[in-house]
């Protein structure tokens, strides 16, 4: 049933393409574990061994405090159509800001998003699949487009408002450095 793997295959990667959602997993040593789902044609495959996934602002930015203080990422991609399977993603993550100099060359991959925060690049050491008999069947109905009008309607300034407010500190008090990061672009 389930199968590990050094790196992404070419089946890995078909199957990554064809969904339309993924959960992003990460903690400290000491902090609450963060599961978030993500979707927006958000992910980016590089190459066998690494991902990139863009990230838009949001309620919270757990991701980059955990990532920041203990750089450890899983992926996690469901079939909910079609054959069963569940595809993990193990590795260390490194989070990119705009004013980074990675951050034009990473950025080009992804479609231009209002509210865009954080691209995490995804270093994979493990792929590892198992069965997924149980997750059941859902159909796609299209995107919800509610984030992408609320960031559009609070413009550039506004987001960065947005940041300072709520997306500075973590649930556990960790540092996120959007708004230093963010400042040098």
């Amino acid at each position: 049933m389930g199968q590990r793997y050094p790196e992404l295959s070419a089946d890995h990667i078909q199957f990554i393409a064809a969904q339309k959602l993924f959960f992003v997993g990460t903690a400290t040593d000491t902090s609450r574990v963060n599961v978030s789902p993500k979707g927006m044609d958000a992910l980016r495959v590089l190459n066998s061994q690494r991902v990139c996934w863009l990230n838009v602002t949001g309620s919270g930015n757990e991701t980059a405090a955990h990532v920041a203080t203990h750089p450890r990422m899983t992926l996690m991609f469901c079939a909910f159509e079609g054959k069963p399977m569940i595809l993990r993603l193990y590795g260390t993550a490194t989070v990119h800001h705009r004013g980074d100099p990675t951050w034009e060359q990473l950025a080009a991959s992804f479609p231009a998003l209002p509210g865009v925060r954080q691209i995490f690049d995804l270093t994979i050491d493990l792929v590892q699949t198992s069965c997924g008999m149980a997750v059941p069947y859902f159909d796609y109905q299209g995107e919800r487009e509610l984030l992408n009008q609320w960031a559009t309607k609070k413009g550039e300034d506004g987001i960065r408002a947005y940041w300072a407010e709520k997306n500075q500190r973590s649930l556990d008090d960790l540092p996120t450095g959007i708004v230093e990061k963010s400042e040098r672009d």
